[in-house]
């Protein structure tokens, strides 16, 4: 298959997407309340590509979420070259991908991330994966959330859940606080075994994810809290803001290619506290 052609494949499921995901958001506000859409170019002066990041805030459903889609291309920086595959041959790149960041009212729903993308250098790839965030355990929520990105993994590969959700396990760990960011999720990177089945892959963690926030969502909208739980909500918030300036691979990457940085910047929350 031509690159053109699986470039064009990737970025125009991730923009499809972004669209689905927004409109089962807007459903959950009944509506009234829409995304505010901001588009961007990478360069001002060159064509580099761009992207569109949507931010919805203040619903009473969500308190923050955004959905960021992107494709952008040019040459890394020196500098940044050689931390990435086939960059060191030759420094011009090409990515697509989309990311999503939900962060609640209700502090019985979890915090939620999701991302995919799609990078082409010398050699070609495909990233991304889920995590979920809560500020209150929930055991059987945990358990439900992994037995469907396993029974998803089981599609595609058998060694797929445990290879990735190892991945996640190391990732999404704060070293300075020695504790995870979460009860997890699956990660994946530098995914380049067939790009059929890796498309096909990519494309049922987009779906499977739509299906997760959707039933998680709807278990706990109603469901009452307290003023010390939403506290607590605000304190692993201050956990979330602090993975996502230190080490987030994502955030560095965007920064570092001339990314939007108030779409890069999305994923923190609107308001966290430090005990």
């Amino acid at each position: 298959m031509e690159l053109e052609l699986k470039k064009d494949l990737a970025s125009n499921w991730f923009k499809l997407l972004q669209n689905s995901f927004c409109n089962d958001i807007e459903k959950f506000e009944k509506n009234k309340l829409k995304f505010k859409s901001t588009s961007w170019k990478r360069s001002q002066k060159l064509d580099e590509g761009g992207g569109e990041f949507r931010i919805l805030k203040g619903g009473k459903v969500f308190e923050k979420v955004g959905v960021n889609f992107s494709k952008v291309y040019g040459k890394f920086p020196k500098k940044f070259q050689k931390n990435i595959p086939g960059a060191s041959k030759d420094p011009r790149f090409w990515a697509s991908g989309i990311s999503v960041v939900m962060h609640m009212n209700n502090p019985h729903i979890p915090a939620m991330h999701f991302n995919t993308r799609f990078i082409s250098t010398t050699f070609e790839w495909f990233g991304g994966g889920m995590d979920v965030t809560p500020a209150i355990n929930d055991l059987n929520e945990k358990k439900n959330f992994h037995n469907n990105l396993k029974k998803m993994c089981d599609r595609h590969n058998k060694s797929y859940y445990k290879e990735y959700k190892k991945w996640c396990d190391e990732y999404f760990f704060l070293p300075h606080r020695k504790e995870p960011r979460g009860i997890g999720g699956i990660f994946f990177d530098y995914k380049k075994e067939n790009f059929h089945n890796d498309f096909k892959f990519v494309r049922d963690v987009g779906v499977t994810f739509q299906s997760i926030f959707n039933s998680i969502i709807n278990k706990k909208i109603n469901k009452k809290w307290s003023s010390k739980e939403k506290e607590a909500q605000y304190i692993k918030r201050g956990r979330y803001a602090e993975f996502n300036l230190l080490y987030d691979r994502g955030t560095k990457f965007g920064l570092q290619t001339g990314g939007n940085v108030e779409g890069i910047l999305m994923s923190l929350p609107p308001l966290a506290k430090w005990k």
